[in-house]
């Protein structure tokens, strides 16, 4: 998208959510849904297909463009950005860079339109940051494929109409122990979804386990053959800067719920805002605010050039999901009492944030894949 028209679209978005979304923050979290006026506007303004190419109807918005709106977006509820994540993000991905012309053509403009919400099939029980010990089967059977297995924690499963389910072919030989993704409508006979989800936040981002017994779908359902998980686990690089900015989102809600709430607050005749020991909590999370966003907008530069590193986006995801926890407990700590009541916004984005540390990759696995770049790239001098 032309700079200029992304300037235009980017201050629409925040006047958006500063004056439709984050008005309606606490029904959100009280009804654990998006209401449907705002996916009426969302899907309106296109923001169901931000990453989705303009051939088929999205934004067209590059990595760097990409990174400031999902800032934009993650001001108020991240469970707005959420509904809107999947479609933009590792599903729609799998098939913007693996899909057939078909199957481009036949999901990428209803995503990108918000006529039909994605959703990525990855996690199991015993299967997470580690997918190796993945347990969903995909059994070929003729012209089709016959899948069975659980699907744990997928966002936006209850209302999806399409999931990218990851499964073992049976006999598969391919790379990757023959891992393969598929495109499985919800409908498909023998595809069930759980009960929603009850989460300690995130509340509005619908979450459920999904069942698939006997499901059969067509061979063409299959994306990228032999390559789809290979293919599908790169997008999880533009998946992770994804949430990145969703924390620099928060954080910067989170710095001036605390400013504001600092200055207004009195104590023993004096604005609390002018005590140090205050200052200096502020003076942390604007330091930490400004290093996530510099990370960040670097991270994505690189994207968009085509040299960013494979560590690159762990490390901007692990300190912006780690950092945003911090900013949350000062923006608490800052509050005193009133931080810690219902209601309060500081108090829900506390709970909200806890999230990022775990998903799209926990710290911990981040730590790894940060750490063994680090030797192998020693090691190659």
């Amino acid at each position: 998208m032309d700079d200029d028209v992304f300037e235009q679209a980017l201050a629409e978005v925040r006047r958006f959510v500063r004056t439709e979304v984050l008005p309606r923050e606490a029904e959100i979290d009280e009804r654990d849904e998006i209401p449907a006026s705002l996916k009426k506007q969302a899907a309106e303004m296109g923001l169901f297909g931000f990453a989705i190419p303009e051939e088929y109807g999205g934004l067209g918005l590059t990595m760097a463009q990409e990174e400031a709106l999902v800032v934009e977006l993650s001001y108020a509820a991240p469970a707005f950005r959420s509904m809107l994540g999947t479609n933009n993000g590792l599903a729609g991905q799998i098939l913007v860079m693996a899909g057939t012309d078909e199957q481009k053509q036949q999901w990428l403009p209803r995503i990108a339109s918000g006529e039909v919400i994605a959703s990525f099939g990855l996690t199991e029980p015993d299967a997470g940051s580690d997918p190796s010990s993945l347990r969903t089967t995909a059994r070929a059977d003729g012209d089709e494929f016959v899948l069975d297995g659980t699907k744990r924690w997928i966002t936006n499963a209850p209302a999806a109409d399409l999931v990218m389910i990851f499964a073992r072919v049976q006999g598969g030989d391919g790379a990757d122990g023959g891992i393969s993704v598929f495109a499985v409508p919800t409908d498909t006979p023998g595809f069930e979804v759980g009960p929603n989800d009850h989460k300690m936040g995130q509340a509005g981002s619908l979450t459920a386990e999904i069942y698939l017994t006997g499901v059969r779908v067509p061979a063409s359902s299959r994306v990228g053959g032999d390559e789809g998980y290979r293919i599908a686990m790169r997008s999880v690089a533009r998946g992770r800067l994804s949430v990145a900015s969703i924390c620099v989102g928060m954080m910067r809600r989170l710095l001036d719920e605390s400013t504001e709430f600092a200055i207004g607050r009195r104590q023993g005749g004096s604005r609390i805002a002018d005590y140090q020991l205050i200052q200096a909590m502020l003076a942390e999370s604007a330091t930490e605010l400004y290093a996530a966003e510099s990370m960040l907008q670097r991270a994505a530069i690189a994207y968009d050039a085509g040299t960013l590193g494979r560590t690159e986006p762990s490390m901007v995801k692990y300190f912006a999901s780690e950092a945003v926890g911090r900013v949350a407990d000062r923006a608490v700590q800052i509050h005193g009492g009133m931080g810690y009541m219902r209601g309060v916004a500081v108090e829900r984005l506390y709970r909200d944030a806890r999230l990022f540390r775990i998903y799209e990759g926990t710290s911990q696995i981040q730590q790894l894949i940060i750490g063994r770049g680090v030797v192998k790239a020693a090691e190659q001098g």
